[in-house]
């Protein structure tokens, strides 16, 4: 009976003496070591090229179920330079904050020669960058014309004077509270967007400037290493920081210019290179008549040596880090890295320094630093009718 169901199953008629038929008549006894099912199927209902199609088919399902999993790992991949990148970031700007402040302390503090550690600083990272561009297969040299090093002076210019406002404001007060000033950034680029470069602020980043400047205020009340010189120099350091963002940004409205340029390290290195030549005939002008005590100081003070070198090292290396990081990123990462970013240096470095760290100055900081943060992602957060109108526009 079984025999009867699986001839009829191949095509056979039952009823009757059984004939096969005349495609199966010529067919060759089965081979060796192969299967008896396969010989037993009709070569009419296997397709023209069985064989190989047969064979293809577990190696497309295996490579099926390759591809499947090389795509979930990458879903679960991680980028291990991004993370380096944050790491040496973070590490930088930490280490930069304590030899600064530390070869400040050693020179004098705000009496001593802050403008010329600022300026030996810029000095140091020009050797570094001319460095990268001699060593063999470190970095390629820019291809950039005189009319692209014109237009990249006044970038230079707002870097020389934030740096050099800056370093005058860590060394006229706490590192903590200098911090804290400077997160204040944000509310010194609206203003000057919206007064100098016709940008438009949206309410809700308007609004988000309150707890900013409120919480500046809140940490100024409980400083004790509070000085009106630190916090003035730390509000023209924002000035001129608000004033470089904003001529970057028409810079690399240049045609051809980040073609030019090459990559981020060939324009921070340029721009490094005139900012030093920039702050140098400062330098020379406000504490060149002290240059003699301070080359007795370089010579006898390791302190003051060693740090100062440190710090220009720290300083180029972090800000180029930056830069790679932010390109690397989204705006709601770049907005909490560099949010915490702020938060282990003020803490950190206020540890190691011994600074003060009153409750009421660390609410100042919280509030301060999530303003700038809320200032950040508010747009993303609460698209502003004016956005949607232009993107419905265009």
């Amino acid at each position: 009976m079984m025999a009867a169901v699986a001839v009829e199953g191949f095509g056979f008629q039952l009823g009757g003496p059984v004939t096969r038929p005349s495609l199966l008549s010529s067919r060759p006894s089965c081979p060796q070591g192969v299967s008896s099912l396969r010989c037993a199927i009709p070569r009419a209902a296997l397709p023209q090229a069985g064989t190989r199609s047969l064979a293809l088919a577990p190696k497309t399902a295996v490579q099926a179920s390759s591809s499947s999993s090389s795509s979930a790992s990458k879903g679960f991949s991680i980028d291990f330079q991004l993370i380096a990148y944050f790491a040496l970031w973070y590490l930088g700007n930490y280490y930069y904050n304590i030899t600064n402040k530390l070869a400040l302390k050693a020179a004098g503090g705000a009496a001593g020669f802050p403008l010329t550690i600022a300026t030996l600083q810029l000095g140091v990272g020009c050797l570094y960058a001319l460095f990268l561009w001699a060593a063999p297969d470190a970095r390629k040299l820019p291809s950039t014309t005189k009319d692209d090093l014109v237009k990249i002076v006044p970038v230079a210019f707002c870097s020389a004077a934030a740096h050099s406002f800056s370093v005058f404001a860590l060394s006229a007060g706490a590192v903590s509270f200098g911090q804290i000033v400077k997160a204040a950034e944000p509310a010194f680029a609206a203003l000057l967007g919206v007064t100098l470069y016709q940008k438009k602020v949206s309410k809700g980043k308007w609004l988000c400037l309150i707890p900013v400047i409120g919480g500046v205020v809140l940490a100024s009340v409980k400083e004790l290493d509070f000085a009106w010189s630190a916090l003035i120099t730390a509000c023209l350091a924002n000035l001129f920081a608000a004033f470089k963002g904003q001529e970057n940004q028409k810079l690399m409205t240049t045609p051809g210019i980040k073609d030019r340029l090459g990559n981020v390290g060939n324009q921070f290195a340029i721009t490094m290179i005139l900012s030093f030549l920039i702050s140098l005939p400062v330098m020379i002008l406000k504490e060149g008549s002290k240059w003699g005590e301070f080359c007795t100081i370089w010579a006898t003070n390791p302190v003051v040596s060693f740090n100062l070198i440190a710090s220009g090292l720290w300083f180029y290396g972090y800000n180029e880090l930056a830069t790679m990081t932010i390109k690397k990123t989204n705006a709601v990462t770049q907005s909490v890295a560099n949010t915490a970013k702020r938060v282990i240096v003020i803490i950190g470095v206020a540890i190691v320094l011994q600074e003060s760290l009153d409750p009421i100055k660390l609410l100042g900081c919280a509030i301060g630093i999530g303003g700038v943060f809320l200032y950040s992602v508010i747009d993303m957060i609460f698209p502003p009718k004016d956005s949607k109108q232009v993107s419905a526009g265009k």
